[in-house]
């Protein structure tokens, strides 16, 4: 059984520009069709808009609000929301307030899977 606290999980910076903590990912634990993190930005943070080829990721809101594009639609977004990115969809989420998420990646987050314009 393999079990993560994310209070033990160091940060880091992804391409985009938030900060997440891997929970379970090929770094960590023998994962092979999916990852999961969490993601952070500070008030009025941003990620840099941009798209991945091959991951469908899920965004799934804990806390703080803000506004989600994908491929030119912008909706609010508020706890409790959850968010499809498909493969090949531009997105950018930017913070209102300090907002935390989890992200969810099949096949798993990969940096080589970023891409800007």
């Amino acid at each position: 059984m393999i079990v993560r606290r994310l209070a033990e999980q160091a940060p880091f910076t992804t391409k985009d520009g938030s900060t997440i903590r891997s929970l379970l990912d090929r770094s960590n634990a023998p994962v092979e069709k999916q990852s999961l993190a969490e993601a952070s930005l500070s008030p009025e943070g941003a990620t840099e808009r941009h798209y991945h080829r091959l991951s469908e990721e899920f965004y799934f809101i804990l806390e703080g609000e803000g506004t989600m594009e994908i491929d030119g639609e912008t909706r609010e977004i508020a706890p409790g929301d959850a968010i499809l990115i498909p493969p090949g969809a531009w997105h950018q989420i930017r913070a209102r307030t300090a907002l935390r998420l989890l992200c969810c990646c099949a096949p798993p987050y990969d940096h080589g899977d970023t891409y800007f314009d």
